[in-house]
């Protein structure tokens, strides 16, 4: 299908003209073989990796169905879903673009957006609905959306749904859209759980799966940095020199965690490099201005979670740097992918410290390929020389002052010790004879001088007085348990409720 044309794919006139003045005329394999199906109006599943145009695969075909027919009030017709706030609004550009030409009206539903502007639009009524699964949730239940009048779902990024858990939400959404639909799923990757999901929510669906999702854009030259230490310092500076020793027009440094984002930007900063942070927990108008910043070319590094790894349409990224490898092998593919787009060349960069050895493992195992060695001139002695990670030592000065309380504790347990011996050194010796076993065990009357006491004398004055007070109680207890064992010690026969000091005889036998 290599000469496919947009123009052979039964698009409408005013749809292949938003197409053509966006400067494409060929479609990509997902496109090719998912748009005709989709006009045909059956259900599809659509499974290529990032960076293959599945957006414009469902966007462009719905444009053209939606151009027939009108939205009623709080009633959309398209509902698409979407993991994140980056990927509804970068879905919501392509309707803009493309269906710019028809008079099709839309919604975007996403957290850091006014509630009373989206309430506006729904009232109004919207053709297509482009929606995170919990603000939609959010709105459905304040009464200001009904979705009864769905015809068309679309659910982007399946995969990455279920990995932020968002899969209850969507299995609640499509229990209040009608069963008579078209549904579309499209997704990077196809495990178990997603084709559950197809088998509930599609009605004898294509399966269109264009590439392998391991495999990585032969347009990408990748390259794993080995460093000697797991010292967090000395991976920033790794990522530094890695970063300094290549000509970087632009790039995306990717983290497995939101806290390492934040220190790895300001790293960056620190150094002098333009970089910024992008992760869920930044205000929403804060990463739609950073996005666009890294869009327009006014910033060179942005700093990422797997937040932007999937589905961002930045097409002209230079290089991409794993601060680590990531936690799952395939998002690697997805990592990477962000470089190297229609055609363009890219690279790619890893830093492996001795903890990351596993985890590389498996992605090399994955992808199936080799990946170049990388070493920066000189970072190896540099490493060598730097002083330990200040986070560290903070650390192991926490740790070490934690140790310092527990010896102090024992410290002070052992001077209670030595206090107590230098008592019992200063005591006479004539003074002492209570404490002798010896003569405890000729007089039975020594239960009436309990042990305790002659110990609670030894004892420093620091000792907690709750303790002192517990101290008799505990010897009664043990007093009771000898007599029960000791019946020489019980000096008075058992005395039976109602019958005085006497039992009866046919009691006793």
């Amino acid at each position: 299908m290599t000469d496919v044309t947009f123009a052979d794919l039964g698009l409408g006139p005013n749809v292949l003209k938003a197409v053509e003045e966006a400067g494409y005329t060929t479609p990509t394999p997902i496109q090719a073989e998912a748009i005709p199906h989709i006009l045909a109006g059956g259900d599809v599943t659509g499974i290529a990796q990032t960076g293959t145009g599945k957006t414009a695969a469902f966007v462009l075909p719905m444009i053209h169905r939606l151009a027939r027919g009108r939205a009623r009030a709080r009633m959309p017709r398209c509902l698409i879903l979407c993991p994140t706030r980056e990927l509804a609004a970068q879905v919501a550009e392509n309707f803009e673009k493309y269906g710019k030409h028809l008079k099709l009206t839309m919604a975007l539903l996403i957290g850091g957006v006014s509630f009373k502007e989206q309430e506006g639009l729904l009232q109004r009524g919207v053709d297509v609905l482009i929606a995170t699964p919990g603000r939609l949730m959010d709105q459905f239940e304040r009464g200001k959306l009904l979705l009864m009048g769905v015809d068309y779902l679309i659910i982007d990024e399946a995969d990455r749904m279920l990995d932020m858990g968002f899969i209850p939400d969507i299995e609640k959404i499509v229990s209040k859209i009608p069963a008579k639909r078209q549904t579309l799923l499209f997704s990077a990757t196809f495990p178990t759980d997603i084709q559950r999901l197809a088998k509930t929510f599609q009605r004898d669906p294509v399966k269109i799966e264009v590439a392998r999702p391991t495999d990585a854009a032969k347009t990408i030259t990748q390259h794993v940095v080995h460093i000697p230490t797991n010292d967090a310092k000395a991976k920033r500076t790794a990522l530094r020199r890695v970063i300094e020793s290549r000509d970087v027009k632009n790039g995306i440094v990717f983290c497995n965690r939101k806290v390492e984002v934040d220190i790895v930007a300001a790293s960056l900063q620190k150094h002098g490099h333009d970089a910024a942070a992008i992760h869920g927990d930044l205000p929403q108008a804060f990463r739609t201005q950073v996005l666009q910043r890294f869009r327009d070319g006014d910033l060179k590094l942005l700093v990422a979670s797997d937040v932007a790894a999937r589905g961002l349409d930045i097409p002209d990224v230079g290089h991409v740097f794993n601060y680590s490898p990531p936690p799952k092998d395939e998002d690697y593919v997805h990592r990477i992918g962000r470089t190297g787009r229609a055609g363009r060349t890219g690279e790619s960069f890893t830093v492996v410290s001795p903890s990351d050895e596993k985890s590389w493992g498996f992605v090399l195992k994955m992808i199936q390929q080799d990946v170049e060695d990388y070493m920066p001139e000189g970072l190896l002695e540099e490493l060598g020389d730097l002083p330990p990670d200040e986070s560290r030592s903070r650390g192991r000065s926490r740790s070490g002052s934690r140790d310092d309380k527990s010896r102090g504790g024992r410290s002070r347990s052992r001077r209670r010790d030595e206090n107590t011996d230098k008592l019992e050194e200063a005591t006479p010796a004539e003074s002492k004879p209570k404490s002798e076993p010896k003569a405890k065990a000729e007089e039975p009357k020594a239960k009436a001088e309990p042990k305790s006491d002659v110990k609670t004398d030894d004892r420093p004055n620091e000792k907690p007085k709750r303790e002192r007070a517990a101290k008799p109680k505990r010897d009664r207890e043990r007093d009771r348990k000898r007599k029960d064992d000791d019946p020489i010690l019980d000096p008075a026969p058992e005395k039976v409720k109602g019958f005085g000091n006497d039992i009866p005889a046919f009691l006793k036998r």
